[in-house]
């Protein structure tokens, strides 16, 4: 049996509120050399049965336990595919030719990974693109460059030499991720919007802000011996950002 070109890893936990979005962007796409892959968490609501009335070459990994990072890595041990992409049941990919744009630009088979822009939906609001800027490794350790995880594609063989995601993080496993594959590898970018991400109260990174700015400096503090003026410019910026967090926080508090 031949390998599909993609694996895209969808992690679910009562999403059906959300998941359709998801499974009609997969769906619609173009290049159809895709395998969905589904690790769900013990959802009780209809997701399991949005996905079982799914078509297209499908798995379904069940009562997957132990957190985000944990299903992902699931995802990715369980995938055939040779370039592997997560599209979490609040995300869904931004019109019909992602996977076709994301194949032309791995037909150069020197790139181990791919990225672009991301847009956010906002209180049923559509916002702006978030344009990726050129990757650099400096300015990812500095903080001041941004790779959206839902727009991000990875080699097979890209995870073999950086290693999958870390268990032990709950926020900022994507960012050490991508400094992993960055060490190793320099990504390519394409300039246009490949998926869309919800943010709203129930996003996990947007849920405890403070704690995700902590488990990301502890992250970037790993990191630092690759870039330790760059690490030395994001303190800087942490330091303002947690100020600014703690205020807010204290108003809304109050």
């Amino acid at each position: 049996v031949s390998k599909p070109a993609f694996s895209i890893i969808t992690c679910t936990w009562n999403s059906a509120a959300t998941l359709a979005d998801t499974l009609a962007s997969v769906a619609s796409q173009t290049c159809q050399d895709v395998e969905h892959i589904f690790v769900d968490a013990g959802s009780t609501d209809a997701t399991l049965a949005l996905i079982d009335a799914y078509g297209g070459d499908k798995r379904v990994l069940r009562g997957v336990q132990g957190g985000i990072s944990r299903a992902m890595n699931a995802g990715i041990l369980a995938a055939r595919g040779e370039v592997i992409a997560h599209l979490h049941s609040d995300d869904y990919y931004a019109d019909d030719t992602v996977l076709q744009a994301v194949a032309d630009r791995f037909a150069d088979g020197a790139i181990d990974w791919v990225y672009g822009h991301i847009q956010v939906l906002k209180d049923g609001v559509l916002l702006p693109p978030q344009p990726a800027r050129p990757f650099s490794y400096r300015s990812l350790a500095a903080g001041k460059a941004f790779i959206p995880h839902p727009a991000v594609f990875v080699r097979r063989a890209a995870f073999e030499r950086a290693g999958l995601f870390d268990e032990g993080l709950r926020y900022a496993m994507d960012i050490d991720l991508c400094l992993r594959l960055g060490a190793v590898s320099r990504p390519a970018r394409l300039d246009r919007s490949l998926s869309l991400f919800r943010d709203h109260a129930g996003s996990l990174s947007s849920a405890n802000k403070l704690k995700a700015r902590q488990e990301e400096f502890r992250v970037r503090r790993r990191h630092m011996q690759k870039a330790p003026l760059a690490f030395g410019l994001y303190c800087l910026r942490y330091l303002k950002r947690m100020r600014q967090l703690r205020r807010e926080t204290a108003r809304l508090n109050c």
